[in-house]
């Protein structure tokens, strides 16, 4: 059996005795997104860095189709990394689907993660009408979408990379995000994009107890800017940070304004589960 170091790719600089802030990836991604951010957090931090099994320099015969066809399996890679570092009270930054992980993980085992930062994240993209929901994709938009993903990926890659970076003004963003689509896996990007696109964890925002950043964007194709409201609604002692990175990729995009929202919540709250309350969104 593959250890869990081998298996994500794990990766650990900074401080041995500071907090630690783990960085979890999106769909198409890997743990080199985060490079521009690190210098701002290896300081006065412990950084884990990791690859979700499918991407980066993870273990590929650790691939299971059964075992991640679901977010548990991923969400159970991230707690039982932070078990075999014997980590506590670990921020988890969370980009996109990574950010739905993130909410599973901490509904299950809250003793583990004393805060969230979800970063473009969505607790559906689907839009549900009978409940009001609207996430910004209809069951038949999500259907045309993976269907051209699964006829030829690399099309796909090339059509939605720039749509998905959003900063027309920048294709260099685009094209290092094309790139990294490239390096995954047709048949795992396949799986992978449909527990993106069609899982729905909006019930497990009441399990959520501790502090939670909520980092929206401007112009996000994928989380549109009622969504960052809605998560703030339903999640306990959550903030809402509106940027103005465009796109849904601030952490590649906008390195410089990404880290300093997230360096100034670690700073004003702490890092432990906390008694279901509200905060105000700041804008």
């Amino acid at each position: 059996m593959t250890d869990v170091f081998t298996r994500n790719n794990i990766r650990i600089l900074g401080q041995d005795d500071a907090p630690v802030v783990m960085f979890a990836h999106g769909f198409g991604g890997d743990r080199e997104v985060w490079e521009k951010m690190l210098p701002r957090f290896t300081q006065n931090h412990r950084v884990v860095l990791f690859d979700h099994v499918g991407a980066g320099g993870s273990d590929p015969d650790a691939y299971d189709s059964v075992k991640y066809a679901t977010l548990d399996g991923y969400a159970g890679d991230v707690l039982e990394i932070c078990t075999a570092l014997d980590l506590h009270d670990v921020t988890l930054v969370a980009h996109s689907v990574s950010g739905m992980m993130a909410i599973a993980a901490a509904a299950s085992d809250p003793g583990r993660l004393g805060r969230l930062v979800l970063l473009a994240s969505s607790p559906s993209y689907m839009d549900y009408p009978e409940d009001g929901y609207i996430g910004g994709f209809t069951a038949e938009d999500l259907d045309g979408l993976l269907a051209s993903l699964d006829a030829n990926y690399l099309v796909w890659a090339s059509t939605m990379a720039p749509a998905i970076m959003g900063t027309p003004d920048h294709p260099e963003n685009a094209a290092a995000l094309e790139a990294s689509f490239h390096r995954v896996n047709p048949m795992v990007a396949r799986e992978f994009s449909r527990i993106a696109f069609l899982s729905d964890v909006r019930h497990l925002l009441k399990d959520v107890a501790v502090p939670t950043l909520i980092l929206q964007c401007t112009d996000d194709l994928l989380a549109p800017v009622h969504i960052g409201r809605y998560l703030q609604e339903n999640l306990s002692h959550s903030t809402l940070v509106q940027l103005t990175a465009t796109g849904h990729c601030p952490h590649v995009s906008s390195p410089d304004e990404s880290a300093d929202a997230i360096v100034n919540y670690l700073n004003t709250n702490p890092a432990q589960p906390l008694e279901p309350e509200r905060s105000a969104a700041i804008q």
